[in-house]
């Protein structure tokens, strides 16, 4: 019994860093990804010479980007706790 009780807190654990690592190579994705963005819009600002509607423009573009960016990530969050939960929720019916 305890044998099969510390091979599921080991599994827990293994998941908790697979977890962890998929979620920090995501971060870094979507940091590179939004870098690109901004030089793509500078290298835009500069052959439009900034007319201000280009600026407005961007900052729409911006503003949209920020807002897809932060609901990804809630989203995310949001999955990996129920999932969380039902293993939890699994695994105390099962002891």
């Amino acid at each position: 019994m305890m044998m099969m009780m510390m091979m599921i807190r080991m599994m827990m654990m293994m998941m908790m860093m697979i977890m962890m690592l998929i979620r920090t190579i995501l971060m870094i994705l979507i940091m590179i990804n939004m870098l690109l963005m901004i030089m793509m819009m500078v290298i835009m600002m500069m052959m439009m010479m900034m007319s201000i509607m280009m600026m407005l423009m961007m900052m729409m573009m911006m503003v949209m980007m920020i807002n897809m960016m932060w609901m990804i990530m809630m989203m995310m969050l949001m999955t990996m706790m129920m999932r969380m939960l039902r293993m939890m929720i699994g695994w105390s019916r099962r002891a």
